[in-house]
């Protein structure tokens, strides 16, 4: 067990016997989109490096504190890759704040998510307990798994110090192609492509264009280009690059006023809010606008009754309503890893 850790357990026990609240974080790059918390920060962002990587086995173990990009730099050496691609937020993102989170990039709805790619986890609990949760290998899960409940928990439940994570070989081929299309348009063709036997990795809209990214060998990328049509665009695979690092010009700082919106909606829905800028990706599934600052019951409510959820990003992240039968999950789950309820505790918490 490392200095970095046995300190972190000291910590977390003198905080959880004073009944002092701590704030976990890595590199502070979604903070600003994530709702408030309450105490002093603890960063984990120096916990960070390469514990094991395993090429033939597809299988990476690292510590929380490792930048995404710099494992991403890693695995292509290998020529493999995060399947999920994970936002690395200009390079200052870290695997563990990925898996606090759980967002996933452009080609989660291929792909899978983070949380499906993750095969164990070790954390430090509220309690200072060091806890290991799964391994290095896939295996079928009896009773509840808490490794894959802790992704998108936001440290609520303990802080993660390793992450053993499944990897994929990158693509043989890449390519996008740009169609001219309204939102409506490009959702309903998104969604027919979606369920066709076609190698797309991303399926994004903006400003009246949709992109498509095909991956895949050779031969079904390029018999998937001349099936399509459309336009080649050379700038694509940059542009999706982008879009995964959260850097286009959707996600600056909205205007005064105004907030950054995401939407988590069932991937065929029809245009929603069209009177706001927006963004589409994951064909539809994964949503961005800007709206009001004071507009988060409007649009958590057509969400809502579109049957997906919303939250509010910039400035100050305010979290969408979470179900009541998810709400009494997380709730006994912070019960038992965080009795003291000291981390990461919501700033509305008395």
């Amino acid at each position: 067990m490392s200095d970095f850790v046995q300190d972190l357990q000291a910590r977390l026990r003198a905080a959880a016997a004073a009944g002092t609240p701590l704030a976990l974080q890595g590199n502070a790059s979604k903070l600003a989109g994530l709702p408030p918390v309450m105490g002093e920060a603890l960063t984990l962002a120096g916990h960070a490096g390469v514990i094991d990587y395993a090429p033939s086995e597809l299988v990476v173990s690292v510590r929380a504190g490792t930048p995404v990009a710099e494992l991403d730099a890693l695995l292509a050496g290998s020529s493999q890759m995060l399947a999920s691609e994970p936002p690395t937020f200009g390079g200052r993102a870290t695997v563990g704040g990925a898996l606090a989170t759980g967002w996933s990039g452009p080609r989660r709805p291929w792909a899978g998510s983070l949380r499906d790619h993750l095969l164990g986890l070790t954390l430090v609990d509220g309690r200072g307990e060091l806890l290991r949760f799964g391994g290095r290998v896939m295996k079928n899960v009896a009773g509840f798994d808490v490794a894959r409940a802790c992704v998108g928990g936001l440290g609520r439940f303990g802080a993660i110090v390793e992450a053993h994570l499944r990897v994929l070989p990158r693509p043989e081929a890449e390519q996008v192609l740009v169609f001219e299309l309204s939102q409506a348009e490009a959702i309903l063709r998104a969604n027919q492509w979606s369920a066709a036997p076609l190698p797309l990795s991303g399926a994004a809209w903006a400003d009246g264009l949709l992109r498509l990214r095909l991956s895949g060998n050779a031969v079904a990328v390029a018999a998937a280009v001349e099936q399509l049509g459309g336009e080649p665009d050379r700038d694509g695979l940059a542009w999706f690059d982008a879009l995964r690092g959260r850097r286009r010009p959707l996600f600056d700082p909205p205007p005064a006023g105004m907030a950054l919106y995401r939407l988590s909606l069932p991937q065929a829905t029809p245009p929603l809010l069209v009177g706001y800028r927006q963004w589409i990706d994951w064909a539809g599934g994964l949503r961005w606008l800007h709206a009001p600052l004071d507009a988060a019951g409007v649009v958590q409510g057509a969400a809502r009754l579109a049957g997906g959820h919303a939250t509010r990003l910039h400035p100050h992240g305010l979290a969408a309503p979470v179900p009541a039968t998810v709400a009494a999950i997380q709730h006994r789950l912070r019960a038992a890893f965080d009795p003291a309820g000291i981390l990461n505790r919501p700033a509305a918490e008395p």
